[in-house]
């Protein structure tokens, strides 16, 4: 398939482009608001083009068990959910991060907690960013404001969760999920033989050779010293990450007097904030996290010593605004505006939010 330009959903979004990535396989569970990736999935049948598996597991714990076999074999497989949908994934996600797998998991987020609702919602920041399994791992996260970047970012959270063995997560919400608008399909990329795994990842277990005993995947250790080896081998890994994936957007940044920082959804909104304060003469400036870990701290430390001010738009009762105001290390004030239950703010609530702060 060569390049193309469609209009389609972002969830529809995000099938389009594992198929033209050449992903080998996705495990899911049908889920309000990300149905449609997997249904789109279907609908294409990519076992009879590229050769990709799609596989609607009997619940969520299965599907990312079987995400956990496909990357353990060196295959770029993948799933998706939302919120609640997640929370089942965790055990899996953890056991992945143990075992120093790479795979992507898609979060098109809901509200909560509990079932909650099917509109939109952010607050999945803490699941995601701060780890929501247990252990000290983390996931590679990646926030796509358009429904353009939820196909760039599968190939981007592919390659990262390659480069590092690491899960690497989409955390999008309901609102880019379902939203239409102009895409770029990249061209059709093949996937990868066996022997091109065999050379690539030299860990993945393919079964016995002549030359090498098959290798074994596991996240145990029973020994305490050797699981602490193991844990300070992950930080310094994290480490890395940090210093060299950090991404992010700034608009209007150089000569802002006050910032928003949002990602997502709320980002867009944002934008159009921005806007409309520039056209009353205040000097506001946008900051986007595109991962939101690593978090960019250093980039947004830097700018938080230029204004007198910030404000964090969330769709969630304040979850990224705790890392804003660590990354800015209290030189400067440090705001919150967000909606609860699957409420969208309009632009002009955020503005007014904004006024207030720029008195």
């Amino acid at each position: 398939m060569k390049e193309e330009i469609k209009l389609m959903k972002g969830n529809e979004a995000v099938a389009h482009a594992a198929i033209r990535y050449g992903a080998d396989g996705y495990f899911g569970y049908p889920i309000t608001p990300q149905s449609e990736i997997m249904e789109t999935l279907m609908e294409e049948k990519p076992w009879e083009t590229s050769g990709m598996v799609v596989i609607q597991a009997e619940s969520e714990v299965a599907a990312i068990n079987m995400v956990y076999g496909g990357a353990a074999c060196g295959k770029r497989v993948m799933t998706s959910s939302s919120s609640p949908g997640i929370s089942l994934k965790q055990e899996g996600i953890s056991y992945m991060a143990g075992a120093e797998l790479p795979a992507l998991i898609v979060n098109v987020m809901r509200g909560g907690p509990g079932l909650g609702t099917i509109q939109p919602s952010q607050a999945d920041y803490f699941q995601t960013v701060k780890g929501g399994g247990h252990g000290d791992y983390r996931l590679i996260t990646l926030a796509p404001n358009s429904v353009q970047e939820m196909a760039d970012h599968v190939a981007l959270g592919f390659d990262l969760a390659f480069k590092y063995n690491n899960p690497a997560m989409i955390l999008s919400d309901g609102v880019i999920g379902q939203m239409m608008e102009k895409v770029i399909l990249p061209e059709q990329k093949p996937r990868k033989t066996e022997a091109e795994i065999r050379r690539e990842q030299p860990w993945a277990t393919l079964g016995k050779t002549k030359d090498r005993r098959p290798n074994i995947i596991t996240s145990l250790e029973l020994d305490p010293a050797a699981m602490e080896r193991n844990n300070i081998r992950f930080q310094e890994k994290y480490k890395k990450i940090e210093e060299n994936e950090a991404l992010y957007e700034a608009l209007s940044c150089e000569d802002a007097e006050y910032l928003i920082v949002a990602f997502g959804s709320m980002a867009r909104i944002s934008q159009k904030v921005t806007e409309m304060a520039r056209e009353e003469g205040m000097k506001v400036g946008l900051f986007r996290p595109i991962t939101l870990w690593p978090f960019p701290k250093k980039q947004l430390k830097e700018y938080g010593k230029k204004v007198k001010g910030i404000l964090t738009v969330e769709l969630n009762a304040g979850q990224m605004v705790e890392d804003v105001r660590l990354a800015v290390e209290c030189a400067v004030p440090v705001h919150y505006f967000g909606r609860l239950g699957g409420i969208v703010p309009t632009p002009d609530e955020v503005f007014g939010e904004l006024k207030k702060l720029c008195k």
